[in-house]
């Protein structure tokens, strides 16, 4: 059995980068649990053209042998820009020398990425626009002393011939339904009871809570009609950049970008928080 070693192996089993598909090590990022990934990209210039049909037009009755008309369908086309979010880290030689140093530093460089990725997705600005400042959201209202207004939400999206996935939530807006009881008098919680927690979910729909979201907000999605674009996650290590200092450089990179087809077949809702 031969022995390699790193000095002496070709560069591509000694690598300075390596790129990993995104459902491998950040499967819990929003844009891979909460949208259909169309496409993969890089650059900030490509863009990612997806079309669907906007309206299914009309479906007729006609007689036996007569001619069926054109349905009328209307067609457009989401086009995906996208971001690159990256993280660099810096380490002195001794440092990842430790048992486990180099997987929790990489880990927690992963999970910054992570946060700041959902950040976008959430709240961006524009180019690509994040979910909550989309132009035609539905605003359902507050979450107060029942469900209603996310029976409402629910509603609202299967009108605009959508259906409801899933429901993003803040760990203030989570914990604020959690407090919702099944009668005036109860301290029975309509999301658990007893001592152990509910299970994340409201209405048959799974919740993920993330502090990614604003306080108090709470977002219903049809992931069906938000297409994503994304990139590999490259993780990068070099020995030379900071030469003079004895320190290893790593650093995390990955791009993403998305669109709304549909957006009446999202809705935003909020949910008090103490002392609001």
């Amino acid at each position: 059995m031969a022995t390699q070693t790193t000095p002496t192996s070709p560069a591509a089993w000694r690598p300075d980068v390596t790129a990993y598909v995104p459902g491998d090590v950040i499967p819990d990022a929003l844009i891979l649990t909460h949208a259909i990934v169309a496409g993969s990209i890089e650059g900030d210039e490509p863009s990612v053209r997806v079309p669907f049909v906007a309206d299914d037009g009309t479906v007729g009755i006609v007689a036996e042998g007569a001619a069926i008309p054109d349905a009328g369908q209307d067609f457009d086309e989401v086009v995906i820009q996208t971001d690159k979010v990256a993280t660099l880290g810096k380490y002195s030689y001794e440092t990842l020398q430790q048992p486990n140093a180099a997987k929790l530093v990489t880990d927690s460089l992963q999970r910054s990425i992570v946060r700041k990725a959902n950040a976008l997705f959430l709240g961006s600005a524009s180019n690509p626009t994040g979910l909550l400042n989309v132009s035609g959201v539905v605003n359902a209202g507050t979450v107060t002393a029942d469900l209603d207004p996310m029976v409402d939400a629910i509603a609202a999206i299967e009108d605009a011939g959508g259906t409801a996935t899933n429901i993003v939530a803040s760990p203030s807006a989570w914990a604020e339904v959690s407090k919702l009881k099944t009668g005036t008098d109860s301290n029975v919680s309509i999301v658990g009871a007893g001592t152990a927690a509910g299970t994340r979910a409201l209405l048959s729909l799974p919740v993920t809570v993330t502090p990614d979201m604003p306080d108090g907000g709470l977002l219903v999605v049809d992931r069906n009609s938000i297409v994503a674009a994304v990139g590999n996650v490259r993780v990068a290590r070099s020995e030379e950049a900071f030469f003079v200092n004895d320190v290893v450089a790593i650093r995390v990179t990955f791009r993403l970008g998305w669109g709304v087809m549909h957006p009446g077949r999202l809705a935003k809702l909020t949910a008090p928080t103490p002392g609001s």
